[in-house]
């Protein structure tokens, strides 16, 4: 398990992905998050643009994100 703890109001899930090195480049983040590999709260979710906030919980390659 990995605690983010996020500066501000959210943070894109491409950018939470490479904050937290699971991913090296964006690129590669949008390419798991189209391939249906990132669950967002429990569920697969494919929007790169959406917004991260406190308390949410990203699962990518059973490693799981806490944000706090």
């Amino acid at each position: 398990m990995i605690e983010f703890k996020l500066e501000g109001e959210f943070i894109p899930l491409i950018q939470l992905l490479k904050a937290t090195n699971l991913v090296l480049t964006g690129g590669e983040a949008q390419a798991v998050v189209n391939d249906g590999h990132v669950l967002y709260n429990g569920t697969i979710d494919y929007r790169k643009r959406l917004k991260v906030r406190r308390g949410d919980v990203i699962t990518f390659h059973k490693k799981q994100i806490i944000v706090i």
